[in-house]
């Protein structure tokens, strides 16, 4: 906990979100809201506009109230005859555009509330040169701070609970002991092709509907002996369902693929789902996140734009990811990126080959990635910094 916030009264905080791309914007928002409630103590209150896919990720939320309490957060159904004095500091999530009545309320505050766009995550070399300036607004005056997350430290950072990385290493040492038990087939870590016939390979895929996934799934029983594949409901399971797998439980092809679906699961657990795979094909921005905190080579499926804008952003991230990783891993790796975002059925069987064959390196590179982003302070902690600093607390 940042010491002032000791000795701090309760600090106030409204966080406004929009669902646009189905469980990012809602995820990102959701997990900020619990870590400023839980390890800040500050009063906040979580406004969206689609509560049924909130619902998704918190079980208890209740699609038709104006108004519930959830974790100690109030959550707010966002319709236009809502009315709210604001809080002391307000985080406008991805540019959704706050209501006229709040941002002129906002204005006849003394002092005014500290107000915040959480942008978009991104690796592009720009966020830096722009994160924390600020924006008047154009009739109020009130400045509006860009907020970036990133992955560098001239960034807003990435959101990591301060449990996270302590109940990872808990998560290790208990698989460790299992193994020391004899229980090498479930749990060895993925290092070289031979353990194909030593335990199944574990891959987790949460995505959008892809025209590559049967040439992927074909390419995986011909690359590892058995391969459990947990697919949460979605895009990818729906699709997976059509393939004449079973939607319930788990079902076995050709022997070689085992492919379950599961239902949701709330995000702490959902973080846990991820930490015994190998693989994780990951899509958004909130399971991207935890696909790094869970120290494992991924792929990642960014939310299309017009005119392949997302590209820049993939290529942006993927040359810093990438930046001290052997030649032949990277290449590989940013093969399989291009095949699954660009549904490239031809040439997923090579790519997933090529990513196999490196798997090893892959691997001890993600342990690597996860170490260095840790040494930067979390998105939650350095908002507060930034909010005392200029609330002048």
């Amino acid at each position: 906990m940042i010491p002032f916030l000791r000795i701090a009264p309760t600090i106030t905080c409204d966080i406004f979100c929009r669902v646009v791309d189905n469980f990012g914007d809602i995820g990102v928002s959701w997990r900020l809201a619990r870590q400023l409630s839980s390890e800040f103590a500050l009063q906040v209150r979580l406004i969206v506009d689609d509560l049924a896919c909130f619902q998704k990720l918190a079980f208890d939320v209740v699609v038709n109230a104006d108004s519930q309490c959830l974790d100690g957060i109030t959550i707010l159904q966002w319709h236009k005859n809502l009315h709210l004095e604001p809080a002391q500091c307000v985080i406008e999530a991805f540019q959704c555009a706050l209501p006229t009545s709040y941002i002129n309320a906002m204005a006849a505050m003394t002092p005014s509330p500290v107000w915040l766009n959480l942008e978009y995550l991104s690796a592009e070399g720009w966020i830096g040169e722009h994160h924390l300036l600020p924006s008047p607004h154009p009739k109020t005056g009130l400045n509006k701070f860009f907020f970036f997350p990133g992955f560098q430290a001239n960034t807003g950072g990435l959101i990591r609970e301060q449990s996270l990385l302590l109940q990872q290493q808990q998560f290790q040492l208990q698989l460790e002991g299992e193994i020391e038990h004899g229980h090498q087939h479930e749990h060895t870590r993925v290092d070289r092709p031979a353990l194909a016939d030593v335990r199944p390979l574990k891959i987790f895929m949460f995505g959008y509907e892809n025209a590559a996934l049967p040439a992927l799934f074909k390419s995986i029983t011909q690359s590892w002996s058995h391969t459990i594949c947990t697919v949460p409901d979605g895009a990818l399971a729906r699709q997976a369902k059509a393939l004449n797998m079973e939607p319930e439980g788990a079902v076995e092809v050709e022997m070689k693929l085992q492919v379950q679906t599961i239902k949701f699961h709330p995000q702490p657990e959902f973080d846990r789902l991820l930490w015994p795979q190998d693989v994780l094909f990951v899509r958004g921005e909130d399971s991207f996140v935890r696909a790094q905190w869970a120290a494992k080579p991924f792929i990642w499926q960014i939310y299309p734009q017009a005119e392949r804008t997302h590209w820049l952003k993939l290529n942006a991230f993927l040359d810093l990811y990438c930046a001290e990783l052997a030649s032949d891993a990277a290449v590989a790796l940013r093969e399989l990126h291009r095949v699954w975002n660009d549904e490239d059925i031809d040439a997923t069987g090579a790519a997933w080959e090529a990513f196999m064959r490196q798997l090893g390196p892959l691997s001890k590179h993600a342990l690597m990635w996860a170490q260095k982003l840790s040494e930067m302070p979390d998105l939650a902690t350095q908002l507060m910094t930034f909010y005392a600093k200029t609330a002048k607390i």
